[in-house]
């Protein structure tokens, strides 16, 4: 459990001050632990960066936990992969919504514009597999085999969940409430829901359409 503590101050630490702008020292006595634990367990500054992004991969273990295809594998039909593309994109809603999520995902959003080793750890874990997921589902949804095509609408649908925390202050503003407000988040599900049926729709209508 100290070592979890110490690693949730690093990740809040390196994700708003950067690798370079956190301090070891400071992330320790936030800790409550002993500046030698750091350079015993991690070596050093660059490796208790790098045991955070372990640390953060392994939180985002939780958000495909529950989903029946992953013990059975993917779904074999069209209602049944969109179905489930759905329940992911509305899990992701409820975590991104969520304060819980703030500190790594600062830490995220720092390695995806700046990226190091630590992003090919994160990508590596669930992060990874999460897209990959997506785009096989999205190939099933629509019956269209073109990764590329595939690819870009799992960017198109992620982005519309992700701005919802990489925007956080933006949409808070605009929509003149808290973010995590459960009236909001339960119209945003709405719309999210709606316009993942608009682009899978549109996906099979131009695999329909005559060349």
């Amino acid at each position: 459990m100290a070592h979890d503590k110490l690693l949730e101050v690093a990740v809040r630490e390196f994700g708003q001050r950067g690798l370079e702008g956190a301090s070891t020292r400071g992330i320790a006595a936030a800790a409550g632990t002993a500046m030698s634990s750091i350079t015993y367990h991690y070596g050093g500054k660059k490796g208790l960066y790098l045991a955070a992004a372990d640390y953060i991969a392994q939180q985002m273990e939780d958000v495909g936990k529950g989903l029946e295809f992953e013990r059975a594998g993917l779904p074999e039909t069209p209602e049944a992969a969109r179905a489930v593309i759905q329940t992911v994109l509305g899990r992701m809603i409820d975590k991104l919504t969520s304060t819980q999520t703030s500190p790594w995902s600062m830490f995220i959003v720092r390695e995806q514009m700046n990226p190091t080793e630590a992003f090919d750890r994160i990508y590596a874990g669930p992060m990874g597999r999460f897209m990959e997921m997506l785009v096989e589902l999205v190939c099933i949804a629509t019956g269209r085999r073109d990764r590329n095509v595939a690819s870009v609408a799992v960017v198109t649908l992620f982005g519309q969940v992700l701005a919802m925390r990489a925007a956080r202050a933006t949409c808070a503003r605009l929509f003149e409430r808290p973010v995590d407000a459960p009236d909001l988040i339960a119209e945003v599900r709405a719309r999210i829901a709606a316009n993942t049926d608009a682009i899978l729709d549109r996906l099979i209508a131009e695999r329909q359409e005559p060349q």
